[in-house]
Order: structure tokens, then C-alpha cells, then sequence
């Protein structure tokens, strides 16, 4: 089915509307920060969807611009613009691999990567409004990308949501 260009750039600001709302909301609203996260990530997959990887990246840089703007703790968008803002058009590019378990080791590798550059090199910056315990890296690393294999797989599930309820809608 063919979209408009009215109705891209029309979803594409409702889209943006909503994610900076929950970054916002992530920014100040203690204890849920990471799944306000994870519902901003689906929008990105969302124009990822309906408009393509290209137009998703472009949806994704300017969720980030207009974030630093109007999102009050700007240390709390962190999470987005490393992992979860650009992650589900990063998925739409693994997810062409036709092996799931190639796909599934793609995924932990990434993870475990993101997680371990964050945690070697940021984690003062990164953990900053979050007490984590104090356990070795390693296993701080293993536990979170458990904690993202879990998130792709509520990410997926999710759009396969949107996908059988609003889809056939539009």
C-alpha cells in the first residue's frame, strides 16, 4: 500500500510529538526511565514501518536535536541517543539476516559492546541517576545485555502489535 507524502511527514510529527514526551517523562519520573525509553524506541520503529530506514534516521536526529532543546535533564536522554533512539532501525537492518540465531548473536554482540564501552568508559556519566550495585563489569555487562535481549524481544513484540492492529487501519 503506497503512503503520501502528507501522511509520512503528518506521522512523522505525531511520532516525534510522542517521543519527546516520553523522553521527557523519562527525564522525571524516577524508577521508569527505561521502559519510557523503550516506548520511545517503538515510534522510531514505527517510522521505520511506515517510511523507511532513511526517514526513520532522519525522525531519529531530530528526536535528538529538539530533545536537548525541550527535554528538561538532558543527562537523562543518554540512553536514547546511544541505544534506544537509533536500536530499532539498527533491528530493521539485522533482522534482513535470514539465520535467527546469526541474528540473535549479532544482537548480543552489539549489546554486549554497547554495554561494555559504556560501562568502561562512562560509567560515571552513564549511572549517574542510577545505583547500580557493586558488582564486577563483567557481570554488570552479562545481567544488561540480558536486560536488552529482553528489550528486543517486548521491542518485537510490540511492533508486530502495531503492525496487526494500526496497520491495516491506515
Amino acid at each position: 500500500m503506497s503512503r503520501s507524502k502528507t501522511f509520512k511527514i503528518a506521522l512523522g510529527g505525531i511520532c516525534l510529538a510522542l517521543t519527546l514526551v516520553f523522553m521527557a517523562l523519562a527525564s522525571f519520573v524516577p524508577g521508569i526511565e527505561l521502559t519510557l525509553f523503550l516506548i520511545s524506541s517503538l515510534f522510531t520503529a514505527v517510522m521505520v514501518i511506515e517510511t523507511g530506514a532513511g526517514a526513520a534516521a532522519v525522525f531519529y536526529v531530530a528526536a535528538v536535536l529538539l530533545g536537548f532543546f525541550i527535554v528538561p535533564g538532558k543527562i537523562g536522554l543518554i540512553p536514547y541517543v546511544f541505544c534506544f533512539g537509533y536500536y530499532p532501525i539498527l533491528k530493521w537492518f539485522i533482522e534482513k539476516i535470514k539465520s535467527r540465531p546469526v541474528q540473535l548473536g549479532v544482537k548480543t554482540v552489539f549489546f554486549a559492546a554497547l554495554l561494555s564501552a559504556g560501562l568502561l568508559f562512562f560509567k560515571k556519566l552513564l549511572t549517574a541517576s542510577v545505583n547500580l550495585p557493586d558488582y564486577p563489569v563483567v557481570i554488570l555487562i552479562l545481567g544488561g545485555t540480558a536486560m536488552m535481549i529482553l528489550y528486543d524481544y517486548i521491542l518485537t513484540y510490540l511492533i508486530g502489535y502495531y503492525i496487526r492492529r494500526f496497520r491495516k487501519i491506515s
